[in-house]
Parts: C-alpha cells; sequence; structure tokens
C-alpha cells in the first residue's frame, strides 16, 4: 500500500496537512474533533484497517489544527466545513465513507449534505451536531456569555490540557450550521457510536441524529462503560469492525 503526504493550498494562506492511503474504493475519511488532528488512535487504527484491506483512506487536519497552517482562533465550523470539502474534492474520488469524531460528526454532516452523490456511508463517533449551541452557549452562565460577548473569546476549563478558547465568532457560526434543525437529507447507512459515561457530549444526542436522519439503514451503537474519546482498544475495535462490515458491503 502507498501511503504519501502532502499539503493541499487553500488559496488563503493557508495550507492543510494530509495523508493519504492508495487503495481501492470507496475511500475512508476521517474528521477529527475540536483540536484534535490525523494523529490520534482513531484514526491510526482506521489507517492501518485500509492498509489490511487495501483501501483507500483521507485524513488530514483542519485549519489551525495539527500540522495545517492557520489560528486556532480564527476557525469556525463553516471555515473546517470548507477544509474538509476541500479536501475531499482535491484528493478523493469515488465514494467515501465518511468518519466523523465528535465536532467531526457536524463537519462529516455538513460534508454529506454538500456531497451527497459521494457519501456512501457515515459513522459518528461521539458526533456532536451543533455543539456550539447545544453544548457551549446554552450551557453557559449569563455571566459567561457577557464576558464572551464582550472579549470575543472565553477560556474554558478543559480535562484534556489547557483551557479550551471558545470565540464569539464560533458560536455565531454555528449557529448557522446547525444540522439538528428537522428531517437531515442523509439517505446512506448510517453508524452512530456513542459512549453512555461521556462527560462531554450527552449518548442522547446519538438518538436525536438517528430519528431525523432520513435514512432507514440507521443503528446506534452504545457502549455503557465508554468516555467520550472511545479510544481504548475494545472502542478501537468496535470502530474497526463497523467500518470494516460498511467497506465489505460496499466492496462486494
Amino acid at each position: 500500500m502507498t501511503q504519501t503526504k502532502g499539503r493541499l493550498d487553500r488559496g488563503n494562506a493557508i495550507q492543510l496537512a494530509w495523508i493519504r492511503i492508495e487503495g481501492r474504493g470507496p475511500t475512508v475519511v476521517f474528521l477529527p474533533g475540536f483540536r484534535s488532528d490525523m494523529t490520534g488512535d482513531k484514526a491510526t487504527a482506521l489507517a492501518a484497517l485500509c492498509e489490511a484491506r487495501g483501501h483507500a483512506m483521507l485524513r488530514f487536519d483542519y485549519s489551525g489544527h495539527g500540522a495545517s497552517d492557520g489560528d486556532f482562533l480564527d476557525g469556525t465550523i463553516g471555515a473546517w466545513a470548507e477544509d474538509a470539502l476541500a479536501a475531499i474534492d482535491a484528493l478523493t474520488d469515488g465514494p467515501l465513507i465518511l468518519v466523523g469524531s465528535s465536532m467531526g460528526g457536524w463537519i462529516g454532516l455538513l460534508t454529506a449534505l454538500a456531497r451527497p452523490e459521494r457519501v456512501a456511508a457515515f459513522v459518528g463517533i461521539a458526533g456532536a451536531p451543533d455543539f456550539t449551541q447545544r453544548l457551549m452557549w446554552d450551557s453557559m452562565t449569563p455571566a459567561e456569555q457577557a464576558t464572551l460577548k464582550r472579549d470575543g473569546v472565553l477560556h474554558v476549563p478543559s480535562q484534556y490540557g489547557e483551557p479550551t478558547p471558545i470565540t464569539m465568532q464560533l458560536i455565531e457560526d454555528g449557529a448557522r450550521h446547525r444540522v439538528l434543525t428537522g428531517r437531515i437529507a442523509l439517505h446512506c447507512p448510517v453508524r452512530l457510536l456513542h459512549g453512555q459515561n461521556d462527560p462531554d457530549v450527552p449518548w442522547q444526542l446519538a438518538l436525536t441524529i438517528a430519528e431525523q436522519a432520513e435514512s432507514q439503514d440507521v443503528r446506534v451503537i452504545l457502549v455503557k462503560d465508554g468516555d467520550h474519546r472511545l479510544s481504548r482498544p475494545r472502542d478501537l475495535d468496535l470502530l474497526c469492525a463497523t467500518v470494516g462490515e460498511l467497506l465489505g458491503q460496499d466492496s462486494e
């Protein structure tokens, strides 16, 4: 299997870092989460799966993330969704299996809605569509909301390291890209993995996505003791089995 790396010029002084595995379709596209990147355990586990099975895969970092150019504070859901479309359009062809982790689940849904003819399946891992409204803005105190409006940025403590900077631009842009506002025009197979011990994204959100997706081939897989990351060996095995089944269905 040939693996290549490169940088995609976005035309705005930003280049996106990417890694691609050559192989047969459908191409697995991994979409990382908020402040995450393409080198995490889930992405590398899927890369190993695709290499072993001879399938193509693309992973990349959004602007302001990982090895890509740009300032994280300038980022928005719309901009990161445009990054995803640019990478997919430039670096893949044929059918796609989109695998989105956390925020990547939102980006993946936006991508699927923008390129419905190309998406063969969608997999969400603790998918968090509309999180800027539901899990950020709506959960802030009036004082926090006032600080964010006044300063344009609010630093929120994170259990994963440094405080997370949340910008007013992110909140306002997120509101314009909500997908859980009615039926989701998603007609491909959908698989939603979610840990019931997830402290960041309520597992019930997976049920909401399942209910609103128009596809009839939807499965929600709950991991009772699973956390937000779902990166333990058995979680990765579940992810690979889920994606592997979709690859098998699509390549038969």
